[in-house]
């Protein structure tokens, strides 16, 4: 009998690990943490509150840089459930669950087996990347999940002697509700993808079979909607011709969003410049990472790929054909954002890819196995590759256990910001901060240590052993629970260091304290302390921090003045309205009177011009 676990079992199982990774502690912790995090979550409330679904606000100012999906569906949660952090991640984690779900449903189209489904969809929901990503309140999985959807329904298509409506259509929309929710590349990735596949297979009269001309109408009814009313809702103001926008100066929603946050951001000309771009050995390392532990069998998985072919016009069977679009899928998302600036997430896309061709790869290995035996070239690799990961993770096991033996365990109440050192220079990445870490500071991390040395050294020597006795379902189900052990020990050690990403507990301190007509006041960006405003649910003023993503909303005439400099601070702060000011310590202005200590937490302080 042919390898295969049944639909609903299969199904059950990936449920209730996703259950256990995506929607249990990881909904409640950590807090929501400052810049995108917070600031995506307050703009999703303040959609709600000023009942404006067209224009996005954050701190009460025109934030017109994205798209809109993910904040609809975040705003739809907090109307059901009321604004907190849980229920700003509950649509990214159903989003994560439709994803899988796809992902499986195409590994068995692909390949024609439901293993191979499971396979994808496990090797995904386990990986790294899509974990650590969906922990903050970024687009990206609802991008892998309208991509991996759009494909899907262009396989089918490819499988339907007329392609159906549904098949064409619904891949028509998948891509609109992907521009709905990051912008045009949710259009051009499958384009691209679909328009090279088909010249490589030597099949591009099938676009004629598309119902072109439908396909494009129902494209445009679900996009053009909402980038029309925002362009209405926000019109160019005054003389747009200068470069730097001023007040009664200011380029509408179309320039802003188009050229500037898309094709200018992507040829690193964007304004203002506020960002950084990771190399590009790093970018491509780095999936690698994200895909791990199951990265060390894709160059494997990769091998199968026979292009060669394709280019020979020789004849390819249905795995060659689903190899094929497989690795063009994955290609176009890498080299795409290899021309352009790039964070270390960008490669998102490509992950669900991966994952399928890996799926793909585990069901010929787990077949070879089974009908022609312990020495198939597949098994093979597949044990030389397991003795590979046992070096690996035994190595980094020891290093972990290291780590956990050697670092003394701080202090009870130690402040983690204690225990960094500072690197300004790397916070425009997502993960600059991480770059704080100490050796010192690895006390604070012991039991994520001791579950990553136990994990790593037992799921690597397990997935070797039950190979080298033919048992790859049973490997492979070893190697995703070690995964789904390490991701949880990765939480762990984000809620521990969440104090220095967070202003949480500075929210909660000045709490109580707040009265109506005192002044809540970050010093620097609004970024850096954007928590504030969601969990306080006010308005906060900005000291010295007309930058960032509140930068160009500030120009336009009905922006609020909630924007100070030096000298107009030093007013307030003399004037009769209690100030708290959010600051980092060696960053408080020159005062013209006492300031006194509210709190301190993460490195950062709450400062008052009047005592408790």
């Amino acid at each position: 009998r042919p390898s295969r676990i049944g639909a609903a079992k299969g199904l059950w199982a990936l449920a209730a690990l996703w259950l256990l990774l995506y929607a249990s502690f990881a909904l409640f912790t950590p807090p929501l943490l400052d810049d995108a995090d917070s600031v995506h979550a307050e703009a999703a409330r303040e959609m709600l509150t000023r009942h404006d679904w067209v224009t996005l606000h954050a701190n009460g100012i025109r934030y017109l840089e994205k798209a809109p999906v993910l904040y609809w569906s975040m705003a739809a949660s907090f109307h059901l459930f009321g604004p907190s952090d849980w229920a700003a991640r509950l649509p990214l984690a159903l989003s994560a669950l439709a994803l899988f779900v796809a992902v499986y449903a195409f590994g068995k189209e692909l390949f024609a087996f439901e293993i191979a489904g499971f396979y994808s969809a496990l090797i995904l929901l386990t990986c790294f990347g899509l974990f650590i990503y969906s922990r903050i309140l970024l687009p990206d999985a609802m991008v892998c999940l309208w991509l991996t959807l759009s494909l899907l329904l262009f396989w089918l298509s490819l499988e339907e002697p007329q392609p159906s409506r549904g098949a064409t259509w619904g891949f028509a929309a998948c891509c609109a509700l992907n521009v709905l929710t990051k912008g045009l590349i949710g259009i051009v990735f499958p384009a691209a993808i679909v328009l090279l596949y088909l010249f490589l297979t030597r099949n591009l009269g099938h676009l004629r079979r598309c119902r072109p001309l439908s396909s494009v109408l129902v494209f445009l009814a679900i996009a053009v909607p909402w980038h029309l009313a925002a362009g209405i809702a926000n019109p160019a103001q005054g003389n747009p011709s200068g470069t730097m926008p001023t007040p009664g100066n200011v380029h509408g929603f179309f320039w802003f969003f188009f050229l500037n946050e898309q094709f200018l951001r992507y040829l690193n000309l964007r304004v203002p410049r506020d960002y950084d771009t990771v190399s590009l050995p790093l970018f491509w390392g780095l999936l690698l990472v994200w895909l791990m532990p199951w990265s060390a069998f894709l160059f494997k998985a990769l091998e199968r790929i026979r292009l060669r072919s394709s280019l020979r016009r020789a004849p390819l069977d249905r795995g060659d054909r689903a190899r094929t679009l497989l690795g063009v899928w994955a290609a176009v998302v890498m080299v795409f954002f290899s021309f352009s600036t790039r964070q270390e997430y960008y490669s998102l896309p490509a992950l669900p890819a991966l994952a399928l061709l890996l799926g793909g790869w585990f069901t010929e290995e787990e077949r070879a196995a089974r009908y022609a035996g312990p020495d198939h070239p597949l098994c093979v690799a597949g044990r030389r590759i397991a003795v590979v990961l046992l070096a690996l993770g035994w190595g980094a096991s020891a290093l972990a256990l290291g780590l956990a033996l050697r670092a003394a365990p701080p202090t009870p109440g130690a402040d983690i910001s204690t225990l960094l050192r500072q690197n300004p220079g790397a916070y425009a990445l997502s993960m600059g901060h991480f770059l704080d870490l100490t050796g010192r500071a690895m006390g604070a991390f012991r039991v994520p240590l001791w579950i990553t040395a136990i994990s790593l050294a037992a799921g690597t020597l397990a997935n070797l052993l039950l190979r080298r006795r033919g048992w790859i379902r049973q490997g492979n189900l070893a190697l995703g629970a070690m995964a789904g052990a390490f991701l949880i020990a990765a939480h762990m050690a984000l809620v521990t260091f969440s104090p220095a990403l967070s202003s949480k507990a500075l929210a909660d301190a000045i709490l109580p304290l707040l009265r109506p007509g005192d002044i809540v006041e970050i010093n620097g960006e609004y970024e850096s302390g954007s928590t504030l405003g969601f969990y306080l649910r006010r308005q906060v003023r900005i000291l010295n921090g007309r930058s960032s993503n509140l930068w160009y909303g500030s120009f336009f005439l009905d922006a609020p003045a909630i924007f100070d400099d030096t000298a107009s601070f030093r007013r307030l702060w003399a004037g009769p309205r209690r100030i708290f000011l959010w600051t980092n310590p060696d960053e408080i202005p020159s005062l013209p009177g006492k300031a006194f200590l509210i709190a301190s937490s993460g490195g950062k302080e709450i400062v008052s011009n009047r005592e408790r």
